[in-house]
């Protein structure tokens, strides 16, 4: 399991694994692509890298998740997938998805929160938890 939604009263809140640190960062993408998209099915048609850094994992995090919202608010492009390499509390990602007007329907994120997030390192490798304003 890469990722599963939990109950929240009124925002979203997601629970991401993996083997890797990087691969909770790439699988926080498809959780915040499955819900922007309500599911949907979003092309791999353009490409990006961006640079994040930050004071410590969860600040990485949270500043990456930031920047994510900040592509499809202000660039117009939705991120389906991605390839996350991480040195220290340092972030470069390979973005992949397509422009936002091929699509309908598209249910915005606000806002990244610090609301009970974390990141831990587990017996199967590593775990984040999330919570973002919608």
């Amino acid at each position: 399991m890469k990722y599963k939604f939990l109950k929240h009263t009124a925002d979203i809140k997601f629970q991401v694994y993996g083997k890797t640190l990087n691969e909770i960062f790439e699988n926080a993408v498809l959780a915040v692509s499955e819900y922007i998209s309500r599911g949907a099915k979003i092309k791999s048609a353009k490409g990006k890298v961006i640079e994040v850094a930050g004071t410590d994992i969860e600040n990485l995090l949270y500043n990456f998740l930031d920047e994510l919202i900040y592509l499809l608010d202000a660039e117009n492009f939705i991120v389906v997938k991605s390839e996350v390499f991480i040195r220290g509390n340092n972030l470069r990602a390979e973005l992949f998805g397509d422009d936002v007007s091929n699509y309908k329907g598209l249910d915005p994120i606000k806002a990244a929160t610090y609301s009970e997030m974390y990141v831990k390192k587990t017996a199967d490798g590593w775990e984040a938890q999330v919570v973002m304003d919608v």
